[in-house]
């Protein structure tokens, strides 16, 4: 699938802001699922933008803006090309549970069996990640019941949670959107010790193009596997990765802090243009 992405942020302030830093993840990965062609990102006020790799290898750019604005405007446009994944199939395994210590092996992996911002692993998410993924001994299948919990569990809800909302929340209230089921799935499986990392991406359907999220599971041999807890299923060529982290807290699309008013609004346009 080719597609041109139009991701456009603009914050409106009551009264000049100045002494203004941010920092943007909006410039997707180029793997051997999706291609990139190019990057532009355009911020009004114009300002110089830097850019730099962190830790788990996600292209972030940074910019400051020191003059007193009442506007920021932050767009990116990227042109590329998903092909379909090789996931493992849902019905796929991959080995017993007794062999999850192989699983810290993988890149990156300690960091995503620990808490993070909005995630716990506290005694209560483990209750209930046991409770879901009774009587299954494979890694994967675990993973799998996990996901199948969350979605069952939880229901969608624009508008129900904040992006700053702990799963303890989610879970209270069983309900949430894309980021929240991920939370939610990134904290039972890591109750577990199955390493469980958050994605930031773009999701085209045929209703609506939109950021998204959802989680990848280590599972030794296979290395990361993505799975969606909001739509149930493996992710296909509709799915664009832009950046993946321990939680959202870690891959904002756009970021920052300034001086001035508290009074702000902010208005987000995702458009995603699918070409032949």
């Amino acid at each position: 699938m080719r597609w041109d992405i139009q991701h456009i942020t603009r914050f409106n302030y009551a009264a000049p802001a100045r002494d203004s830093f941010n920092e943007a993840h909006l410039q997707p990965f180029s793997n051997d699922q999706q291609i990139v062609e190019s990057f532009v990102l355009k911020v009004l006020p114009s300002t110089r933008l830097r850019h730099y790799k962190d830790f788990y290898s996600n292209c972030i750019h940074h910019f400051e803006i020191p003059e007193p604005h009442t506007t920021l405007h932050v767009e990116s446009q990227v042109p590329g090309a998903t092909m379909p994944p090789k996931w493992l199939a849902l019905d796929a395994t991959s080995g017993s549970m007794t062999r999850i210590k192989e699983a810290m092996q993988g890149e990156r992996a300690y960091d995503f069996v620990l808490p993070s911002r909005y995630v716990d692993v506290a005694p209560e998410t483990w209750r209930l990640a046991v409770d879901a993924t009774h009587g299954e001994e494979d890694i994967w299948q675990t993973a799998v019941r996990v996901m199948r919990y969350v979605h069952g569990h939880l229901t969608y809800e624009s508008f129900s949670t904040r992006v700053h909302t702990h799963m303890r929340e989610v879970l209270a209230q069983r309900r949430g959107v894309c980021q929240d089921f991920a939370h939610v799935m990134l904290g039972l499986c890591r109750t577990l010790k199955i390493p469980a990392l958050y994605v930031s991406g773009y999701l085209a359907t045929e209703k609506a193009s939109a950021t998204h999220a959802w989680v990848e599971v280590y599972v030794p041999g296979a290395g990361w596997q993505a799975l969606d807890p909001t739509h149930n299923c493996t992710p296909d060529e509709t799915y664009v990765k832009i950046a993946v982290g321990r939680d959202y807290a870690d891959v904002p699309p756009v970021t920052g802090t300034y001086k001035g008013t508290t009074e702000r609004t902010m208005d987000v346009v995702v458009k995603i243009e699918k070409k032949i």
